[in-house]
């Protein structure tokens, strides 16, 4: 199967080819096009073009086109799950649920496409403002260079692609290579939606190639990237003014207070920590438990995650699939392995099978060690003993990264402190830190990027206001 990019509202054959393998099973399901330098010119020179018609376009009417690509993928949500599946290894049942919330996001969109204003501001509160009426509005910037990551090929894109059209903007898609299909099936969708020619378009292929074209290139105004932070670091030294929104990773932590009640949380921690095979920014990766009852969560914890059946991304019975590539189990076995060196112990897992890792508890980790310090992206969690909540909140803390963190307690003291205390884009209170709806505010502090996600949010991100004032006198 050969495919195309999508450039200026057509289909355009690319000068080079790659093979696309499905990560479970490793055989190739499609041919995807490597865009030039001159063919991302073209993306951007077509977004460019559209920029002005798309910004006069009416907010009733960018509201009826993302309504109109929502019901669209609605009546073929199962088939855009099937495409996660295969070119993901994302099991079948989180793939629904990816598209569900794609759906959920694009509706979003189209509500905030309604909702974009301004204020009044009274300058005569001001010696000399008298006689003078102000007002502020909000415009779109123009081009939006989109750079999205594997793990969820069409709702982090929905959450780049949706506040772009619903602000009036274009948008220039570069996906991640291994999930370029996500992409082309959006364009189908967006093309007969009525999306007007040039406002999006697909270019595939090299990050290093048509990233940095995305990233430099004068024409475009903003870049959205998700990511490793050292790529989201590089895209904020070499943007220069252009708005950037970086959403960069974690290493993300539950605080388990003594008052939980073990038997309610332990299935919403082992789906947090091994949902796609942790491959998720939010996933839980640090889990610490105070004392009293640390053994009780352990013994639990481990006998719920083996459970866990692993398979076929296409088998409704799978938990766990392959990861997305073999080199990131390599990694992660020797990430385990460095633990273990330093006095971790493994109580489930730890081993590979092919390209799947076995969901893998590690418990007495040292701080210093990558699976600790670093974002493993793998299905591996540590849980370790501490004193308090407080001694938690520490730990948690120390951390290059701040996305979002979990405490479990029945203390309103002890919630609203932590909630104080930690220093994370998002605090949940009672939940795991992988919870997200998708029209809440989204981000991260440190290294876990800048900007934040959720319609109204990254709206905020992709305009620019104007004050115009009016002189009575």
């Amino acid at each position: 199967m050969k495919k195309h990019l999508f450039i200026g509202g057509k289909w355009v054959e690319g000068s080079e080819y790659a093979p696309l393998y499905a990560p479970y099973s490793g055989e190739e399901i499609a041919q995807i096009p490597q865009a030039t330098v001159q063919e991302a010119d073209a993306a951007i020179e077509a977004a460019h073009q559209a920029r002005l018609a798309m910004a006069k376009m009416p907010a009733h009417q960018r509201a009826a086109i993302l309504n109109k690509l929502a019901n669209l993928l609605e009546e073929r949500q199962e088939e855009a799950a099937r495409i996660i599946a295969l070119e993901a290894a994302k099991p079948i049942k989180t793939a629904r649920a990816e598209i569900g919330r794609t759906i959920q996001t694009y509706r979003f969109a189209a509500e905030e496409a309604k909702r974009i204003h301004g204020e009044t501001l009274p300058l005569d509160a001001a010696p000399g403002g008298e006689g003078r009426v102000a007002y502020t509005v909000r415009e779109p910037l123009g081009v939006v260079g989109a750079i999205s990551p594997f793990n969820f090929p069409m709702n982090l894109v929905a959450h780049k692609v949706g506040p772009a059209l619903a602000s009036g903007n274009t948008i220039v898609l570069k996906p991640a290579s291994q999930t370029p299909l996500s992409a082309f099936f959006l364009a189908e969708l967006l093309e007969q939606a009525g999306v007007p020619t040039g406002a999006f378009n697909v270019v595939t292929g090299s990050g290093r190639t048509i990233g940095n074209r995305i990233v430099e290139d004068p024409r475009v105004k903003v870049v959205t990237f998700t990511g490793s932070p050292g790529v989201g670091i590089g895209i904020r030294n070499r943007a220069g003014l252009k708005r950037v929104i970086l959403e960069l990773g974690s290493n993300s932590a539950v605080i388990v207070d003594k008052d939980t009640d073990l038997d309610k949380i332990i299935p919403r921690c082992v789906t947090g920590a091994f949902s796609f095979q942790g491959q998720v920014c939010i996933s839980v990766q640090r889990i610490f438990v105070v004392e009293e009852v640390y053994e009780d969560f352990v013994e639990k914890f481990v006998k719920a995650t083996r459970t866990l059946q692993l398979g076929d991304p296409l088998d409704e019975q799978t938990d766990v699939s392959a990861m997305i590539t073999p080199g990131d189990v390599t990694r992660s076995l020797d990430w385990i392995q460095e633990a273990v060196d330093k006095g971790a112990k493994v109580a489930t897992g730890g081993e590979a099978n092919g390209n799947m890792l076995n969901p893998t508890v590690l418990l007495d980790v040292d701080l210093s060690v990558k699976v600790s310090c670093q974002e493993v992206f793998a299905p591996i969690v540590l849980v370790n003993k501490v004193a308090s909540v407080d001694e938690a909140i520490e730990l948690v803390n120390d951390s290059p990264y701040g996305l979002q963190a979990g405490v479990y307690t029945n203390n309103v003291h002890t919630a609203f402190d932590a909630a104080e205390k930690l220093q994370v884009g998002g605090v949940i209170i009672n939940d795991i830190p992988t919870f997200r709806v998708d029209h809440m505010p989204y981000g991260g502090v440190k290294e876990s990027g800048s900007g934040r996600e959720g319609l109204k949010y990254a709206i905020e991100e992709m305009t620019e206001l104007k004050l115009v004032i009016f002189n009575r006198n």
